[in-house]
């Protein structure tokens, strides 16, 4: 898929991924589970570009969940150290492309280090006008909501807002994502068919993309051909066909 053959009036704003496989990717490779990770930085490098080319706004990827905290420290360790490495090296690269770096998840239970580096890319892209990366870093969806719920109840308890006043729109302000538009867009990679409690109140009229091609074989045009597909879908939000047409 080129991008010529994207249709520009109707480019999904945000598009959300699940970058899925770099274990088995490294397996089929003869390696361990950290050289898979290793390589799935040329695909963010790639995907960051080919977004930023497609004109996508929000780019938002679940680079570590709650639960990948539960995995061998080893690889727990590892993933932090290239996590360091990945954010110090592409900084120049995202400044050369007007790429505005976001964080969003309990950035608070990273590394200092980690916390250190993140605030230095996100400082350093902050007046970066093009597309906003957003990383989803120990972040997930269930966590997301049960820490909006708790803001919601101190609001209450301290008599800032009545049940009367929470509605969606409100409890929307309260979450991590609450500058961000909605993904319209959400793939994930490496043939898995499960969102794994990632923005579990945003996706909710998403649309979804699933594809068998290990993360670290996917490309900016592998990303074309899911807005592509993306393109040909008729979105309802509830609605007949017959109304979307008129």
């Amino acid at each position: 898929m080129v991008i010529d053959e994207l249709k520009k009036n109707y480019i999904p704003r945000h598009v959300a991924v699940i970058m899925d496989g770099n274990g088995r990717w490294a397996e089929l490779h003869g390696n361990d589970r950290i050289y898979g990770h290793q390589q799935g930085v040329d695909a963010v490098r790639s995907i960051v570009e080919g977004a930023g080319e497609a004109g996508v706004e929000y780019l938002t990827l679940y680079a570590f969940s709650t639960e990948n905290w539960d995995r061998p420290k080893n690889e727990v360790d590892a993933l932090m150290s290239l996590l360091v490495n990945a954010i110090v090296h592409e900084t120049d690269n995202l400044n050369e492309k007007n790429v505005k770096m976001l964080a969003i998840g309990g950035i608070s239970s990273l590394p200092a280090d980690v916390q250190l580096k993140l605030a230095e890319a996100v400082e350093s892209t902050s007046q970066n006008t093009g597309l906003r990366l957003v990383l989803a870093l120990s972040y997930s969806g269930r966590w997301e909501i049960l820490e909006a719920v708790k803001k919601i109840v101190r609001k209450a308890v301290s008599g800032e807002i009545t049940e009367n006043q929470i509605n969606e729109c409100e409890f929307a302000t309260h979450l991590s994502t609450s500058a961000i538009p909605d993904p319209e867009l959400l793939i994930r990679t490496s043939g898995e068919y499960r969102i794994s409690n990632f923005l579990l109140w945003q996706i909710a009229y998403s649309e979804f993309y699933f594809t068998p091609i290990l993360w670290p074989d996917f490309r900016k045009e592998n990303l074309f051909d899911a807005i592509v597909d993306f393109q040909h879908r008729e979105r309802r939000f509830g609605k007949t066909s017959e109304q979307i047409r008129s």
